[in-house]
């Protein structure tokens, strides 16, 4: 597949760009059919030579993403821009293990969905000493449990 993009040449620290036609799969510098303009990025110049790029288009040349907005940008194509960036990315954040009773080392819960979650959980446990300590029996002198018979 044939495509239009950037040659850089010049030295360093001062780029310059050739507009050029070549093979997708070999270098940038390797494989030119045809150069078809110029691009200085300090000056922001540029020389292109646009019935040539529309040949090389109709013939099934793709542009790169950076030649397509320049080329968008001067007229000679119509359609939107290509955003170059990649898009970004929030860090992910490591999720802590869901335990039965969400909160925090200090003993708060941290969201009011943990707030309300919290108080349901801990009433039942509250609730469960009291139902068992009427049915233990009281500890003789010695110390150890009695035994009711029935």
């Amino acid at each position: 597949m044939l495509k239009i993009r950037l040659q850089r040449v010049g030295r360093i620290n001062s780029p310059a760009y050739r507009i050029v036609v070549s093979e997708h799969a070999r270098a940038a510098k390797k494989g030119l059919l045809e150069k078809l303009g110029t691009y200085n990025p300090k000056t922001k110049e540029r020389a292109i030579n646009a019935e040539r790029v529309k040949y090389w288009l109709s013939v099934g040349a793709q542009p790169s993403d950076t030649m397509h907005n320049m080329l968008v940008s001067l007229g000679i194509i119509t359609g939107k821009k290509i955003n170059i960036l990649p898009k970004y990315k929030e860090p992910a954040k490591e999720e802590a293990p869901a335990d039965s009773t969400p909160s925090t080392s200090s003993g708060q819960a941290s969201s009011p969905q943990a707030e309300a979650a919290a108080p349901a959980a801990e009433a039942p446990a509250a609730e469960a000493p009291a139902e068992a300590a009427p049915e233990a029996a009281p500890a003789d002198s010695k110390g150890s449990p009695q035994v009711e018979q029935a």
